[in-house]
């Protein structure tokens, strides 16, 4: 467009402005580093229709004029468009991380304001407002008690209810209110304990439990997290999902552990940032489609890096533990200025090669071992076939998560002999493992019935049971599967087609009551009904159920010699299993 047809700056502000149509969907804290940076932060999500240039230039205008007004003008502002929408964030010091977020919010109703979109917060009411959330927040005694455990190089844990120092036995806790000075500390009494991180789309609950028995044969009381429990040793201390910071925070401060590893779910790192400033080794175990959509996560690749926050946690030398047979874990983790563990299926894989030829470390599989190298020194350190968990190699997914576990303890020290130890010791039941990989076997008068139950719940985990499936000899398969109702249609779509390639006999589908997300009763089931026989499953093969516990209970009395019965308890696992017992100790009895 030449200068004589351009139109004035105040028209092309009204065409931008026509263009947009935008609402705040959430709200919240992240209280460690994040996928934006290692700053604690008030995030604010907005959906944007149309261009979102203006409004976001907006908000950081008003983001800045608010924070010159209440004293914070060295806090910093930063922002990610994604389709769809926008993440806008101020960085914040821990003590006014609620006063921060009201101040994003009133940030973006000034920019929306500016925007054309609604009324102006009035200057009159809102400075003296903030001013005042911020004076009633604020706490020297934690930001100075932060800044001298970071000098002294202790670990420092803080929430709404506790302040700590230090890790387990040597862990100190106060009460926000009621902080000691640092002066007042013995700093040299409180002290760490060898933390590791684990996260990826499938697998991480297995490894850390893999990782925390082989911690345990090595002689240490080991604390794990993951999304059923917290545990130190045999101690359960809660049941529930504790995957993210209040997770971290609750086993850190356990007086009896010794060695931790903690299961880090996507969920808590796109909602609170990391529960842990540091850590000493992280695993990223594979990266693939699932909950995309949620928190400006549209992509695989997007995916991928709200994964890789772990790395934030480590220092210069601890080592970043990666799935060399991931191509987008592979891509992403050669773009980082990171020492890089890897561990492989494939003693050929290019990345492992590579790895050992330039003097780095490796655990591989080759010719039923697992194996542990150190540049062009290789060792072989357990057998394939003395790790319960892979059913003499069946379940390959379970050898790939063995390696993961055996590379934490290579890069934390732990010895061969307790690592073969661990991993045998872990039979991958439902005791050790609760609803993952979990197999039954029960002798009738012509055969045996073999059952599984298991969690596979995206494309990516299916397929790998799949897997696994398709090496086991059955005369007929029953599936029984379900899906929450905050899947995308696509993903529900693509899920239901990899579990047809284990070519069911029946398919019996749950609603997964609670779990409807949205949805209407029935929909996802109807849903994946209609998916299967487009995939090839004969409609009379197809059944579908108000929930688990009534498919599991069907299957289970029409079973014969010769089945296999594959039931993915994404919910009321603990009533299928209880289901599966039942039906044992009554074919035991009755013959």
């Amino acid at each position: 467009m030449n200068e004589a047809c351009a139109l004035p700056a105040w028209m092309r502000s009204l065409i931008e402005t026509a263009a947009v149509n935008c609402k705040l969907t959430d709200s919240r804290r992240l209280t460690g580093a994040n996928l934006y940076w290692d700053h604690p932060s008030a995030i604010i999500d907005v959906a944007i229709e149309g261009s979102g240039e203006q409004v976001i230039r907006e908000w950081g205008r008003a983001a800045r004029d608010l924070l010159a007004a209440v004293a914070y003008e060295d806090e910093k502002t930063c922002h990610r468009q994604f389709v769809g929408g926008a993440s806008l964030l101020i960085s914040t010091p821990i003590d006014v991380l609620y006063s921060m977020c009201e101040l994003n919010e009133v940030a973006w109703s000034s920019a929306l304001h500016a925007c054309g979109m609604g009324d102006a917060p009035d200057p009159g009411e809102v400075i003296p407002r903030l001013t005042r959330l911020f004076d009633e927040e604020r706490n020297p005694p934690l930001l100075n008690l932060q800044a001298a455990a970071h000098d002294h190089g202790v670990p420092f844990l803080w929430d709404d209810d506790e302040v700590s120092l230090g890790f387990g036995k040597t862990s100190r806790s106060w009460p926000p209110d009621g902080l000691p000075s640092p002066e007042e500390i013995d700093w040299s009494s409180v002290k760490s304990i060898p933390v590791a991180l684990v996260t990826g789309t499938n697998g991480k609950s297995t490894t850390v439990r893999m990782a925390a028995a082989i911690m345990g044969a090595a002689g240490f009381n080991a604390g794990l997290t993951s999304t059923d429990f917290i545990r130190v040793g045999e101690r359960l201390i809660d049941k529930g999902d504790y995957s993210g910071t209040g997770g971290a925070r609750t086993l850190l401060r356990q007086p009896d552990v010794e060695m931790a590893v903690l299961e880090v779910a996507r969920g808590g790192l796109l909602r609170r940032g990391l529960g842990v400033e540091h850590a000493n080794a992280a695993v990223v175990t594979n990266v693939a489609a699932d909950h995309l959509g949620e928190y400006g996560i549209n992509t695989v690749s997007e995916l991928i890096e709200a994964k890789f926050i772990v790395r934030r946690a480590l220092g210069s030398n601890a080592p970043l533990i990666l799935n060399a047979d991931d191509a987008g874990v592979v891509a992403f983790g050669r773009t980082l200025d990171k020492r890089i563990a890897w561990f492989s299926l494939d003693p050929e894989n290019a990345t492992v090669k590579k790895a050992m030829a330039d003097g780095g470390t490796a655990c591989y599989l080759e010719d039923g071992w697992l194996l542990a190298a150190e540049g062009e020194s290789k060792r072989q350190v357990v057998r394939v076939n003395d790790i319960p968990a892979s059913l003499e190699g069946i379940v390959r997914h379970n050898i790939s998560n063995a390696l993961a576990a055996m590379s934490v303890a290579v890069v934390l020290g732990i010895g061969d002999q307790a690592i073969r130890e661990g991993l045998s010791i872990f039979r991958g039941d439902e005791s050790d493992n609760p609803g993952r990989g979990n197999w039954f076997e029960q002798q009738v008068d012509n055969g045996t019935i073999r059952i599984l139950v298991d969690f596979a719940h995206n494309e990516h985990g299916m397929a790998a049971l799949a897997e696994t499936v398709r090496q086991v000899p059955a005369e007929r398969i029953i599936l029984l599967m379900g899906q929450a109702g905050d899947r995308l249609d696509k993903d529900i779509c693509d899920l239901v087609n990899t579990a047809c390639s284990m070519k069911p006999d029946r398919l019996l589908v749950a609603e997964l009551p609670g779990y409807e997300r949205g949805r209407q009763p029935f929909e996802v089931p109807k849903l994946i009904q209609r998916e299967a026989i487009r995939a090839g499953i004969p409609e009379v093969a197809i059944e579908l159920f108000p929930g688990p516990r009534e498919a599991t209970a069907l299957a289970l009395k029409n079973a014969r010699a010769g089945d296999l019965i594959v039931l993915l308890a994404l919910t009321q696992r603990e009533e299928a299993l209880a289901l599966v017992h039942k039906y044992i100790d009554e074919v035991e009895q009755h013959g």
